[in-house]
């Protein structure tokens, strides 16, 4: 073999020798630690949690009732008006004069039957001694009759002129918190409509709407007081927009008649107290109720479990820390957590995040995972 052969191949001899040192020198890549969380079974506690929107125990609609210009506005908008308080003035002069003339048509109608009435006192002994007609004393009878009518036509005028001059002195029916007028001093109200003014809403207790999807409602209904229930259950409470409970527990007010068919849900009122008239219609919060307590549940963050073709699974670490993956029955979700009705045991460790990365079989590093931020729980469905 030539000299520059025999180099050449002992150079290669060279390579491979030192590329299998390297191979065998690499460290071997470290076990992944995953999360994971150890299945505890207890007692849980599931809460129904519904949106709910706050109105007036009664909203009022404040509408003027007869045509005219607004003379005044006579309360402060957004202030507490008590029953009977004047809201609105509009001006009465025509209204006056109408009744006026009405009450004038009424002593015409009452002189016209005066007469007529002693024409018939007049007339009946006379006619029995047939010194006048038969024929006059019944014309002054039917003119007694027609002038009694024309009384009570012209009594029913002077009522209807006075209840439309009452009408322009427009007044709260309620005790309530009175929003803002509709209407400024000038405005035409009342011409051929009856034109909305305010709004009056007693709020004290506040009346609190939430729709429930129609599997719920029985469950709900048997674990809220309804004023007639036991004590034994369980009063509602109201979250607010912000996060914080109202101090107050509420009650059940009223249940709908029928299921919406459009949304499936029936409509629930609720009364809370409110005493310091902090609460105002229109707005948002969350009604909270317990149902039920679950005995020994199996709870796991939603964020473990995966759902594939309606296949929920989960990735489970076994005593010699190799992960698998096995089928669970979720239940309710409790919060951000999920009761599993099958397929978990108390003592299991779950994986709660990177799923993605791992095949069954695998060697794992476990390390406690950490806790999800307070959530409050509520009940729904898978």
């Amino acid at each position: 073999m030539p000299r520059s052969g025999s180099a050449v191949l002992l150079s290669a001899l060279i390579l491979a020798t030192s590329a299998c040192s390297k191979e065998k020198a690499a460290p071997a890549m470290p076990p992944l630690e995953v999360p994971v969380v150890t299945v505890v079974a207890k007692d849980t506690p599931l809460d129904f949690e519904l949106v709910a929107q706050l109105r007036g125990f009664e909203d009022v609609e404040i509408r003027a009732r007869v045509e005219g210009y607004l003379e005044s506005i006579d309360y402060k908008e957004g202030s507490t008006v008590r029953k009977g308080a004047r809201l609105f003035t509009i001006d009465d002069l025509q209204y006056i004069a109408a009744l006026a003339q009405a009450q004038a048509t009424l002593a015409s109608a009452q002189n016209q039957f005066d007469k007529a009435d002693l024409d018939v006192k007049r007339f009946t002994p006379l006619a029995a001694e047939r010194a006048v007609s038969q024929a006059e004393l019944d014309n002054a009878v039917s003119a007694r009759k027609t002038g009694l009518a024309q009384i009570e036509a012209a009594k029913a005028n002077v009522e209807r002129a006075r209840l439309n001059l009452s009408y322009t002195k427009i007044t709260s029916p309620i005790e309530g918190i009175a929003g803002k007028a509709e209407h400024k001093v000038g405005d035409l109200v009342g011409k051929g409509e009856p034109t909305l003014l305010t709004t009056v809403s007693s709020v004290d207790p506040i009346r609190v709407s939430v729709a429930i999807p129609e599997a719920d409602y029985l469950r709900f209904t048997r674990s809220v007081d309804t004023g007639q229930a036991a004590p034994s259950k369980a009063k509602p409470t109201l979250i607010l927009s912000d996060g914080t409970q109202h101090p107050y527990p509420g009650k059940v007010l009223f249940v709908d008649r029928a299921v919406d068919p459009q949304t499936g849900t029936l409509r629930v009122d609720l009364a809370f107290p409110n005493p310091q008239k902090t609460l105002r219609p229109g707005l948002y919060g969350k009604v909270k109720a317990e149902s039920e307590v679950v005995k020994n549940a199996i709870l796991v963050p939603q964020r473990a479990v995966q759902e594939l073709q309606g296949t929920y699974t989960v990735v489970v670490v076994t005593p010699d820390d190799k992960v698998e993956t096995r089928k669970v029955k979720p239940g309710q979700k409790v919060g951000s957590n999920w009761i599993i009705e099958e397929g978990l045991k108390s003592g299991d460790r779950v994986v709660a995040e990177g799923i993605q990365r791992l095949r069954d079989g695998m060697t794992v590093v476990p390390k406690p995972a950490a806790a999800p931020a307070a959530a409050a729980p509520a009940a729904g469905g898978k």
